[in-house]
């Protein structure tokens, strides 16, 4: 069994899409049989991972991209142009809190539209606002970023 589980492991870190590894499988052995001469640890890797690519052919992967929290710090006169640039970046606000004259804002944002947001947060803002960025988790990726992943690949 822990030969199987290693092949399919080891099929796992190449998937069908792109080659980039798979997260969020199972696989479930039913049934086997080892037979004194034809049977070995390679033999079993090999028929784990044979029987990963099989099922993947018949499955329905997906991209995931990295989403972001995000935490924006800003001068409540700058509120309008900071929330309408995330929301651009395709980011999902989840609280606004108020702190004086300073709002705070929390986000979720997909790691690959945050790239130069630093600068143009400093532009938006005079250099008044700041944020705080950490993983958060995986989503599905839209079909028009999944489409732009495969052109590179």
């Amino acid at each position: 069994m822990a030969s199987v589980e290693q092949g399919v492991r080891d099929a796992a870190t190449s998937g069908p899409l792109a080659g980039y590894p798979m997260l969020n499988i199972k696989a479930t052995l039913l049934d086997g049989k080892d037979h004194p001469v034809d049977s070995s640890d390679l033999a079993f890797q090999r028929a784990g991972a044979m029987a990963f690519e099989a099922a993947m052919k018949l499955a329905s992967p997906v991209f995931l991209e990295p989403i972001m929290r995000v935490q924006v710090t800003s001068p409540e006169q700058y509120l309008g142009a900071v929330t309408g640039d995330l929301l651009a970046r395709r980011a999902q606000i989840h609280k606004a809190d108020q702190r004086g004259r300073i709002r705070v804002l929390e986000a979720m944002v997909p790691l690959s539209e945050m790239f130069g947001y630093s600068t143009q947060l400093r532009s938006l803002t005079q250099g008044r606002a700041t944020s705080t960025m950490e993983p958060h988790s995986y989503n599905q990726a839209p079909p028009q970023v999944a489409q732009e992943i495969l052109r590179y690949v």
